[in-house]
């Protein structure tokens, strides 16, 4: 008598068989222009030319890309005269017609598959830290109400699936409504999100490593005033991870 196959087993086997049936009804496309392309999560050629991936050398402290390497350590000018709340800050893109697109796409045009792709991004930008737990930038309740789902939520579930690191969706709150950000001055940014964060009753962390998870970084006023939080909490260090960032000179 042939013996089954357990469920875990059936499933993968199932989703392989069925592969080439999605694909026919329901093509990969590109996440930056739904063009087709060959497999799920790959840029077409075009947008794939447009992406300026960020990385080293940079900013020790914001990410910021220098035309050359500064040595270990080296920070821009911004942060060496107002240092932020957050001990390093890193972004996949800078932000421009691509690395929008995806993040609309993922928050407005309810795309959610598109935070996986954003995680794998993600993953080479993960400090080496001790102790960490990842956690997401909140949604205040009525914005999250409306919306149906927190991006960064979903971003920092996928993040700590592919690494193995704990995640923590509840320890940050956002306890007043804000405003949108679109527009304002850096300044007025700082303001409109003064005292907007807390931690939850009975999250403390204690020396640990947080890993804060946001989609697009334009001022950092949003991710200081996280920073701030958690620190209130116990956190020894705050690592910003996100899709994209505002860059002065990115041009795609």
């Amino acid at each position: 008598m042939m013996s089954r196959l357990p469920l875990h087993k059936c499933v993968p086997l199932l989703k392989t068989a069925l592969r080439p049936i999605v694909d026919y009804a329901l093509p990969p496309r590109c996440p930056g222009c739904g063009e087709i392309v060959d497999a799920e999560d790959a840029f077409c050629l075009a947008c794939w030319s447009g992406m300026r991936f960020l990385g080293a050398p940079c900013c020790a402290s914001c990410g910021l890309p220098f035309e050359y390497d500064q040595g270990e350590g080296a920070e821009c000018g911004a942060c060496l005269a107002d240092p932020p709340s957050y001990d390093s800050a890193r972004a996949v893109l800078a932000y421009g017609d691509v690395a929008r697109a995806v993040a609309l796409r993922l928050k407005y045009g309810r795309r959610v598959g598109l935070s996986r792709l954003i995680a794998k991004q993600m993953v080479r930008h993960v400090p080496a830290v001790q102790d960490p737990v990842i956690v997401p930038v909140p949604l205040h309740r009525w914005r999250l109400w409306w919306r149906g789902f927190n991006q960064s939520a979903l971003i920092a579930r996928h993040l700590a699936r592919l690494t193995g690191l704990p995640v923590d969706s509840h320890a940050l709150l956002r306890t007043r409504r804000t405003r949108p950000l679109r527009g304002m001055t850096p300044k007025a940014r700082a303001r409109a999100v003064r005292g907007a964060f807390a931690l939850a009753p009975a999250h403390y962390f204690k020396g640990r490593a947080v890993l804060l998870i946001d989609d697009v970084h334009t001022s950092g006023a949003t991710a200081a005033a996280c920073a701030k939080a958690l620190k209130r909490g116990g956190a020894a260090s705050v690592h910003l991870l996100c899709w994209a960032r505002v860059v002065p000179d990115a041009t795609d």
